[in-house]
């Protein structure tokens, strides 16, 4: 019924969008702009997208009103795409193994020890020789990324055994994406991988189906998983991006003027999400240490790195038209550096 409940939402809107531009005569009406994603209204995605909203609805509310749309109301990251590939909705914010599916050049953001520091990371991603060819690549499914959104860095964190070490992992059933890159870092790792949906891990975890996960920081906090697990291991394994996309034709109809608006905006969403993205990190890491015992490990990352290079090597090799960006990406970390904690 939760489905149906978000489809007959969704459609319910679209009906009611159609019926105020076709039942008013010759009045003008807005356009109503519809933004979707799956975080709360107080994460820092759902921050910055409402930023967007009043700034486009401030430089443009005589044509335009943007609505955006939390928690799902949309539908699943999968409806979503799909949405906005058609058209039904215009933009919606995505995780990369989604993208991926339309877009094998998205597979490069998924490699473990992609990026040496945060530094590295923000620094390639606002790179548009980075960025560019992986973000056009999916124009020819209906869609394209319009910015991208900082997803923090993805750590192991453990019932009761902390990671120090690729060797502490063997043994252990850790939850990772369904992915086959995924899959394929717990292997190198020694790990044993255990996919499944996000929603399932916190009971996993309670009744030992899996030994840890692996997510930033948040995950400890608003979704409770730091009370079942004591340690949180900063390896940093993956540094993957949300991506704002938005539906070609739309943003192709736009005039000159107004798609500098939009551009404005887009920009204004990365960097209201990336600066609330810093206080959200350290709220959580503040509530997990005091209020739920959680202990931080800052590893030698060196054993991982080496552990999971046949990852890269493997990937590269399927996919050429990743090499360029590949060096590129190693540039900025040559440049930014892991710091030591």
């Amino acid at each position: 019924m939760r489905n149906k409940t978000k489809w007959g939402m969704l459609f319910c809107a679209a009906g009611l969008s159609v019926l105020a531009l076709t039942g008013c005569g010759s009045a003008e009406q807005k356009q109503i702009v519809r933004i979707g994603h799956n975080q709360s209204t107080n994460h820092p995605t759902h921050i910055a997208l409402e930023a967007f909203s009043e700034f486009i609805n401030e430089e443009l509310g005589d044509t335009y009103e943007v609505q955006v749309y939390p928690s799902e109301l949309l539908g699943s990251q999968t409806d979503m795409v799909q949405l906005t590939q058609t058209g039904a909705i215009d933009f919606c914010v995505a995780s990369n193994a989604i993208l991926e599916t339309f877009g094998k050049n998205y597979e490069i953001f998924n490699l473990p020890y992609l990026f040496a520091s945060a530094d590295a990371y923000h620094a390639a991603m606002d790179d548009p020789e980075v960025t560019d060819p992986i973000f056009g690549s999916t124009e020819k499914a209906g869609f394209t990324a319009v910015t991208w959104l900082d997803a923090g860095t993805r750590n192991f964190y453990t019932v009761d055994k902390p990671i120090n070490s690729p060797a502490d992992l063997k043994g252990l059933k850790i939850r990772v994406q369904q992915s086959p890159t995924n899959i394929r870092m717990m292997d190198l790792l020694g790990g044993s991988a255990t996919p499944m949906g996000f929603g399932e891990v916190y009971t996993s975890l309670q009744s030992n189906i899996i030994d840890g996960a692996e997510n930033n920081e948040m995950a400890l906090t608003d979704n409770g998983h730091g009370d079942v697990c004591k340690y949180y291991s900063y390896d940093m394994h993956q540094m993957v991006p949300d991506i704002l996309i938005g539906n070609i034709a739309f943003i192709e109809d736009l005039t000159e003027e107004e798609r500098a608006v939009f551009e404005e905006g887009y920009k204004l969403v990365n960097t209201v999400q990336r600066e609330e993205w810093v206080k959200a990190v350290e709220a959580a890491k503040e509530k997990a240490q005091n209020e739920q015992g959680v202990t931080f490990i800052y590893p030698d990352q060196a054993p991982f790195v080496e552990a999971c290079a046949p990852l890269h090597e493997s990937v590269l090799s399927g996919n050429e038209a990743l090499v360029p960006i590949y060096d590129k990406i190693q540039e900025y970390n040559e440049k930014y550096p892991s710091v030591a904690e």
